[in-house]
């Protein structure tokens, strides 16, 4: 799902290119104004599917408006602790051409990045966030030699698709993440050949390719402690300049990894006032590697439970049912912990969930993420 809420806030934050930084603002921004179309003059929109070749594409789209690099997974150590994390750097271009000036921190390309941390067995959440300009190698998204970065957080590694292997380092304010993370499944494209709609209105729609499937090892350091940890990580990588249509408020997002080694990915884009109006749509990736795009009538999202954040009093969607009815699919998904709400410059919810369920009459379990958007 595009989850470009945190990129374009840094219009915001700069008075100009060539002029300091400001102040994150006070209050969180709206994903409806970011990622709306009403400024898309000037930049270039997803209206067709375009090959997509690497490593290249691995790199920053400079002419889209908004882009992002998703890292998120389930860790655990020897001992059976158990953390949730994500590593996300985003992008957004304040106009569609640089500015014309000699100036070396002259940039039309701002960067902003976001790292968390879930301590499932404490029932702690932690986070941190930056951003920066694409200017003077302060931020940036290289494909060859692969590397994304903002200051000293950033992700490097091999740029060959049949052999993604990156190391991602995050040392935030009360936690670090050293993690090496290698394919074990292909590149995955959703949508039509990597373009996925986000509505019906032509041209809402982005580039989108995951690998869904990482297999982790290293360590996460909190509170003096070092873990060494395992797991599963799953990657996204999309680029568009305008997602929500009119009336479209938020969205769910799933991404989820099953014992049957199979991965789901939908996601549900709400309309304010009339759920005939949402938009959904997803991908089924087989444990084969088969991969089956998914319309919105394929599958239904229950609601069965709500959290209500005491930081911000916003209500959220805590636990669901998914139904694959042709799929022969049922499963309940249920956040790790409660509170995974991110206090940044935009506020959303976005956490480790454990899944169980059935697959034709198979019991299957599974690990993966949700991300909300929108609430107030």
């Amino acid at each position: 799902m595009n989850r470009l809420l945190g990129i374009s806030f840094l219009v915001c934050l700069l008075q100009a290119c060539g002029q300091e930084v400001a102040q994150p603002p006070s209050a969180p921004l709206s994903v409806v104004e970011i990622l709306g179309g009403a400024s898309s003059e000037g930049y270039e929109r997803a209206f067709l599917p375009r090959p997509l070749v690497f490593p290249e594409d691995y790199g920053a789209h400079d002419s889209f408006k908004n882009e992002w690099w998703y890292f998120t997974g389930n860790l655990s150590d020897a001992e059976g602790r158990t953390f949730g994390y994500q590593f996300t750097l985003f992008r957004t271009a304040i106009a569609p051409h640089k500015p014309a000036t000699d100036s070396a921190w002259s940039s039309n390309q701002i960067y902003l990045a976001h790292a968390a941390l879930s301590d499932i067995d404490g029932q702690h959440f932690l986070y941190d966030e930056r951003y920066s300009r694409g200017a003077l190698e302060l931020a940036g998204a290289s494909p060859e030699p692969l590397r994304f970065w903002l200051d000293d957080w950033s992700v490097s590694g091999n740029a060959d698709p049949g052999h993604f292997a990156v190391t991602i380092r995050a040392r935030a304010g009360d936690f670090n993440l050293d993690l090496k993370l290698k394919n074990g499944k292909a590149l995955v494209l959703h949508g039509d050949r990597g373009l996925s709609a986000k509505g019906r209105t032509p041209g809402n729609a982005s580039h989108y390719y995951s690998f869904t499937r990482l297999r982790t090892e290293g360590a996460v350091q909190l509170g003096g402690e070092t873990f060494q940890v395992q797991g599963e990580s799953w990657f996204d990588h999309e680029w568009s300049t305008s997602a929500l249509e009119s009336g479209q408020t938020g969205w769910d997002w799933f991404s989820l990894q099953l014992s049957d080694q199979s991965e789901l990915m939908l996601f549900r884009l709400r309309h304010a006032s009339d759920p005939g109006q949402d938009y959904s749509s997803g991908t089924l990736i087989g444990a084969d590697e088969s991969v089956s795009p998914l319309q919105g009538d394929e599958f239904s999202i229950e609601v069965l439970d709500q959290w209500q954040s005491p930081a911000t009093g916003v209500r959220y969607p805590s636990r669901w049912t998914l139904r694959l009815p042709d799929r022969g699919m049922e499963l309940t998904v249920e956040p790790l912990q409660p509170d995974q709400e991110l206090h940044t410059s935009f506020r959303y919810w976005e956490g480790a969930v454990a899944i169980r369920g059935n697959r034709n009459g198979t019991p299957v379990t599974g690990k993966g993420y949700v991300e909300l958007t929108g609430y107030q």
